[in-house]
């Protein structure tokens, strides 16, 4: 639901020769409470509360094409520096109909795969490798492939090209982690019915000189209540310690139009470590209003590759979020 809606008209003849522009901004957001622990690490105040408002405006130009604008506030975003703290996700979508659309995306922004990188279905929003953070208060985790993304990077979208069939593609420029810029990739094919299935790729040079190549494939099919999924992942490069592969599973169950529960697995192939980190989860949803409940529990082995007792890591995470 908006908090407000304003909505602008310029009439040309009092304001400058050209047709009547229109315009509107809304104003949406959330605020949630989330409880959430684990073991292997020091005990902490496992009590956290989200908030966030997003601004969002827009109009249509004298050539049919559309402005979209919009900004985050954020209370838990963390900026490069004091004046850009809490400022979150931040984008300009110029929508040229059939032509697709071309976004700036000053922050939030995921490359063409990093949109991908795990598709399988889940209830609470979070992958089954997302919720544990750590091992034995040293150990990262691995996540999944997702190429590069960077601040202030471009986006083109178009899905009229072909019947049933999406392109994606985002640019990163070049910065401190990559001596050359990013090109991402990413297809989609809805034509038959239920059925979706991707492919995407990303080349940089994160690694340094070497060419770094990312590449994913996913596949998920609906069937009336139920949700399958299956993401597969490689990074490649010329560098033995730089080819990870990732693959996950999962099925969705919308029991009601209210309740959902999921059960997902991922595991991750580090050419670095010889044990591979695996995770399991199984999640529900509960929807009533504006008010959604989430609840996860988690259990990750080898936690980034580690074979330490710390590296077999069990969490859980409960939400309860506010939308208006």
């Amino acid at each position: 639901m908006n908090l407000k809606k304003i909505g602008l008209t310029a009439l040309a003849a009092s304001l400058v020769s050209t047709s009547v522009f229109a315009g509107a901004m809304n104003v949406t957001g959330s605020a949630g409470i989330t409880f959430a622990g684990q073991d292997s690490v020091t005990s902490a105040n496992g009590w956290t509360m989200s908030d966030e408002i997003t601004f969002s405006g827009g109009g249509e130009m004298d050539n049919g094409w559309t402005v979209d604008v919009s900004m985050q506030l954020d209370n838990n975003a963390q900026g490069s520096s004091a004046t850009t703290q809490n400022l979150d996700n931040r984008s300009i979508v110029i929508g040229m109909g059939d032509m697709g659309t071309v976004s700036f995306i000053g922050h939030g922004g995921d490359s063409a795969l990093g949109a991908v990188d795990d598709t399988t279905p889940n209830a609470d929003g979070n992958e089954s490798w997302d919720t544990i953070s750590a091992a034995g208060e040293t150990a990262a985790k691995f996540g999944s492939i997702g190429g590069n993304s960077v601040e202030n990077m471009f986006k083109y979208s178009n899905s009229a090209i072909v019947e049933g069939l999406s392109l994606n593609v985002t640019y990163a420029p070049q910065e401190a982690a990559n001596i050359t810029g990013t090109t991402s990739m990413a297809i989609a094919y809805t034509g038959i019915d239920g059925l979706t299935l991707g492919y995407a790729i990303d080349e940089n040079s994160e690694a340094g000189a070497l060419q770094t190549d990312y590449s994913t494939m996913y596949a998920k099919y609906v069937y009336g209540a139920v949700t399958v999924g299956v993401t597969t992942s490689e990074e490649d490069s010329a560098t033995a310690a730089d080819n990870d592969e990732f693959q996950a599973y999962g099925i969705s169950y919308a029991v009601t139009e209210n309740l959902s529960v999921a059960y997902n697995e991922a595991t991750y192939d580090a050419a670095t470590v010889a044990l591979d980190q695996e995770s399991t989860a199984v999640d529900v949803s509960y929807t009533m209003g504006s008010m959604t409940l989430t609840g996860t529990m988690v259990s990750m082995e080898n936690v980034a590759g580690s074979s330490a007792s710390a590296g077999d890591v069990d969490g859980y995470e409960l939400n309860l979020s506010f939308a208006f």
